[in-house]
């Protein structure tokens, strides 16, 4: 069954409580548990990690390239604008990588307007909410045969 790894960022601990206007009343919890429905749906397993700390991130995409994952989701917050680091760490990587938000970056602060990884990933989804995530899923599982051929 092919693997997806969803990475979580910064501050994503506190969704439910943070700005619920840009990303709603759902808890990260709540937002696993969907994407593990899906996932069981579109018959994919999907693991879920999420650090404040961008060198775990770095790590376990390090980590993710040795279990050769077949693709991996990210939500990096605001490192997305600003992290080389975990940029590299993801151009490592042999998979598809769709890039998610919950809140349309392109609509609010400028500095949030650039992503770093917007060359390396396969697609942004960005302003559907929650629903941003089943859409990545979808689209990671849509490259699949992709990746594999």
């Amino acid at each position: 069954m092919p693997r997806i790894l969803m990475l979580h960022g910064i501050n994503h601990a506190m969704f439910g409580h943070r700005d619920p206007r840009q990303y709603g009343r759902e808890t990260l919890a709540d937002i696993d548990a969907r994407l593990r429905a899906l996932a069981a749906e579109l018959g994919v397993t999907v693991e879920s990690f999420q650090s404040d700390h961008e060198g775990a991130l770095v790590e376990r995409i390090h980590q993710a390239f040795g279990e050769r994952v077949d693709a991996v989701l990210i939500n990096a917050g605001a490192w997305t604008h600003y992290s080389y680091g975990l940029r590299d760490a993801l151009a490592i990587l042999a998979c598809p990588v769709v890039e998610l938000h919950m809140s349309n970056i392109h609509a609010r602060e400028p500095f949030r307007h650039r992503s770093v990884f917007a060359d390396i990933v396969r697609g942004q989804i960005c302003g559907f909410g929650v629903e941003s995530y089943a859409l990545a899923l979808r689209a990671a599982v849509s490259a699949l045969p992709a990746a594999v051929g």
